[in-house]
């Protein structure tokens, strides 16, 4: 083996540090929750996608140590050979329940839920067109089913038209797909728009709900049902892993969606089943999404009064938060080096918040995500450490 043909990693890696674009893990302690323990210091936890509280309920881990306990801690294999297990079809019961839909179908993962449901839905005749926002398993799917792909720019519906009308009639089937939250903004699709578009062009529509299942409408059901599109044809997508503390991804629709999916999709046929822990704790999560609507309610108090305290104090300051609907609440910077910067002083004030770069995004900001299970006191701590961190960055810079 010649070692100067690995050479360009090392020289990659160099670039990224020089453009502040290299990151790494940074291992958290101790049992999810509201706070987090992180190389010895406690801090406010404003990182996680466990916007319901549940992924440190002693409820969802005594459903998990049962499961294994009844069936091991491994699937041992495909749904289709050694892996399905009666809690896999309860759960996918539930969740079809959930969504208002005949069916669905489990994923080991929601990357691959959405890689396997487009490779399986489109192939190379086809036209997929998507959000440029979406999240990268939906951009992965659309490529590794070799349709032909466009993305339009976030949220436009004229320029979804405009696709629609130059190319649609040139291929086979036509596939819409969007996020409903998109995770590193925190706003909505516009919904009702996507579909009026997609019944007049005879296209499928496919919604990655992994950002709402559990946070929003009436029963938790996610985006579709908060927009008031409950029961329309539509590919569901969405993850075990965020509102339902567990791990996995589904898709749910018609009958005969999910029969076709457990038949073509490859990252279901060929991939070992979700562990029975893991199925187990997200039908626990599903039970206390029905039962305990306070939680979202709760979830719900906190987005309003960040909201309104973020634009107080941020009034006339350099920082604004960034268009939002959702618990995921972001504020634009100008520059890679400053959102590390203003992450790294807020660490040292006892909070924990993501600095998100490109190209994961087009600009920097600071992503807060929030939890039913936050304290006022998290929420305060919160708004005065911004406000502290964004005054000195703008005396700074002004320096």
């Amino acid at each position: 083996m010649n070692p100067s043909a690995y050479a360009w990693i090392d020289h990659s890696l160099a670039a990224l540090q020089r453009a502040h674009r290299h990151r790494s893990p940074q291992e958290i302690e101790g049992r999810a929750g509201p706070t987090l323990q992180r190389q010895g210091q406690t801090l406010v936890n404003f990182l996680s996608n466990d916007y319901l509280g549940l992924a440190g309920d002693p409820r969802l881990a005594a459903a998990a140590i049962a499961a294994i306990h009844s069936h091991g801690t491994g699937s041992t294999g495909s749904r289709l050979l050694s892996g399905h297990r009666p809690l896999h079809r309860q759960l996918e019961q539930a969740i079809a329940a959930l969504k208002g839909t005949e069916d669905a179908i489990v994923f080991s993962s929601g990357y691959l839920a959405n890689l396997s449901t487009l490779g399986a839905l489109v192939g190379a005749p086809d036209l997929v067109l998507a959000d440029q926002y979406n999240h990268a398993s939906l951009k992965a799917g659309a490529k590794v089913s070799g349709a032909t792909s466009l993305d339009y720019d976030h949220n436009h519906m004229t320029q979804l038209e405009d696709y629609l009308k130059t190319h649609r009639h040139h291929h086979r089937r036509c596939l819409i797909a969007t996020d409903s939250v998109f995770s590193m903004d925190g706003d909505l699709c516009p919904l009702q728009a996507i579909l009026t578009l997609a019944e007049s062009y005879d296209a499928m529509v496919l919604i990655d709900e992994a950002h709402g299942t559990g946070v929003f409408g009436p029963t938790g059901a996610g985006v579709v049902e908060h927009l008031g599109h409950r029961g329309y044809p539509l590919v569901h997508m969405g993850t075990l892993s965020k509102a339902l503390g567990s791990l996995g991804g589904y898709v749910a629709g018609s009958a005969s969606l999910i029969d076709f999916l457990r038949n073509r999709a490859s990252g279901w046929i060929y991939t070992t089943g979700l562990s029975p822990a893991d199925t187990a704790a997200a039908l626990a999560a599903l039970e206390i999404v029905a039962q305990e609507p306070q939680r979202r309610q709760r979830l719900w108090h906190h987005v309003s009064y960040l909201n309104r305290e973020l634009d107080r104090v941020l009034a006339g300051l350099p920082v604004q938060r960034l268009p939002s609907a959702s618990p995921i609440i972001c504020l634009g910077y100008p520059s890679a080096r400053a959102v590390l910067a203003a992450r790294h002083h807020l660490e040292n004030l006892g909070l924990a918040v993501a600095a998100i770069r490109p190209p994961t995004v087009p600009s920097s900001r600071l992503r807060l995500t929030l939890m039913a299970t936050h304290q006022q006191d998290h929420l305060n701590h919160l708004v005065q450490g911004l406000a502290q961190v964004i005054v000195d960055g703008a005396e700074s810079n002004s320096g």
